[in-house]
């Protein structure tokens, strides 16, 4: 299903500002709407504002209706701005759904935007006591509503009621509603090596069913010692591949979409917007610096993660790994300042500047790695996608782990206000408005 998201902190200060009052009310929402593969994949809200009292034709505690020059004026803005509108009001009575006269309001704005602002998709966003639901504008087709941070707040809970006795003992943790939110949830999973595998192995264990996996590389003998899922018959295979085969032995229902690709390229990152939630689990700067823009600009919680093993005359010298979330509310890898720009620079080169360039030394040495390092970091980035996700809990959103002292230690850094990344003056909710630094292919 398409999602509208908005921050956790604008989806607190709506339902607090206009439950407030006693009559229907109105909030004009501006944002970006995203297509993926020719569908409606996201509506992100980025802006809200409040119309004047003399906006209204008509308020009660039961009907509400804005001036038509009000409106003009909006479908003005997200015509000059490629901006889309998202019609929000209140019930002040206890009725969760849209009513009639909703309809029959709406089927009137969806034809004028039809003809005033034709380049965005828009929506209408009920608030009531109890949920928060959407719709794109003038149809049934209904929209997840998301507040993204730290912890991830749905606008109402309607899932499927589908459950299979594998699951019982998960469900005594985190309940059937966990349970539902789980089988409900669209998950991408960037790099599917040593950690991705895992990441992949253990949700589908916890039965997410829709996957996005991205992976650009095949399987070499290399990997065999830490790859899940992987023989060495699947060498020269793609690992999207391999990894989709072991999903489907662990449950046949899954769906995926394997893509043997790079999320250097700007039209593959893109394709992230159409997921609920995804996980970084690669090993470039690059790629990293790439799904950090694609988690703040398109309000898509991420968690990323590393694992090293540091070496000096033959003798391990340090052990090591990271678990860190994306979302607004968190600090991005700019302000935690873990992105080397010159490694940057090199990864989103192309084969032939990469050829051309004097500063890239000829032969790269591969890092040490270990599936229990591997599994280690996994396991504790799963547990914080359900901290976040589900609400079991668990507060740290920023972990470090150091193997050989074997602790694990939440670590804080605080956002730069104007950070080009995750500040609002920056790429915060800005959609398809700013190009990813990414190759534009």
């Amino acid at each position: 299903m398409s999602r509208l998201v908005l921050t956790r902190a604008l989806m607190a200060q709506l339902r607090t500002d206009l439950l407030a009052n006693e009559q229907e009310t109105y909030s004009i929402l501006f944002g970006r709407s995203v297509d993926v593969s020719g569908r409606l994949a996201r509506i992100i809200v980025r802006e809200a504002i409040t119309p004047p009292n003399d906006a209204y034709t008509e308020r009660t505690r039961t009907r509400v209706q804005l001036r038509p020059e009000f409106i003009a004026e909006i479908a003005q803005r997200a015509r000059r701005t490629c901006e889309a509108i998202i019609f929000t009001h209140t019930h002040p009575f206890p009725l969760n759904e849209f009513s009639s006269t909703d309809d029959e309001g709406e089927n009137v704005l969806a034809d004028f935007l039809k003809q005033r602002a034709p380049e965005s998709r828009h929506a209408s966003l009920l608030i009531t006591s109890e949920a928060m639901i959407a719709r794109e504008l003038g149809c049934n087709r209904p929209l997840n509503v998301f507040g993204i941070g730290s912890d991830i707040i749905r606008g109402k809970a309607n899932f499927s009621n589908i459950f299979q006795a594998r699951y019982d003992r998960q469900i005594r943790a985190f309940g059937e509603s966990g349970q539902r939110i789980l089988e409900s949830m669209r998950v991408g999973i960037v790099g599917l090596g040593g950690t991705g595998s895992i990441v992949l192995q253990q949700l589908t264990h916890l039965g997410v069913r829709d996957f996005l996996l991205i992976d650009p590389d095949t399987v070499e003998e290399t990997n065999l010692n830490r790859l899940i899922g992987a023989t060495a018959s699947d060498v020269g295979s793609s690992k999207v591949s391999v990894a989709e085969a072991y999903a489907r032995n662990i449950n046949p229902m899954v769906t995926i979409d394997a893509r043997q690709d790079s999320v250097l390229r700007a039209t593959v990152a893109r394709t992230l917007a159409d997921t609920d939630f995804t996980f970084c689990c690669t090993d470039s700067h690059g790629s990293r610096a790439v799904l950090n823009q694609v988690a703040y600009q398109y309000l898509l919680p991420m968690i990323d993660m590393g694992v090293v093993i540091a070496t000096h005359n033959n003798i391990i010298s340090h052990v090591a790994g990271r678990v860190q979330m994306f979302a607004p509310e968190l600090a991005c890898l700019t302000c935690s300042n873990l992105l080397d720009a010159e490694q940057v620079r090199r990864d989103l080169l192309t084969d032939f500047e990469r050829q051309a360039d004097p500063y890239i030394p000829g032969h790269h040495e591969p890092a040490p790695a270990t599936i229990s390092l591997n599994s280690t970091v996994a396991s504790l980035a799963i547990t914080m996608f359900l901290n976040s996700s589900l609400g079991i809990p668990g507060n740290p959103r920023f972990l470090l782990y150091n193997g050989i002292s074997g602790v694990i230690r939440p670590a804080f850094c605080e956002s730069h206000p104007s950070c080009i990344v995750c500040s609002k003056s920056g790429a915060l909710a800005r959609g398809d408005e700013w190009p990813l630094p990414a190759r534009q292919c």
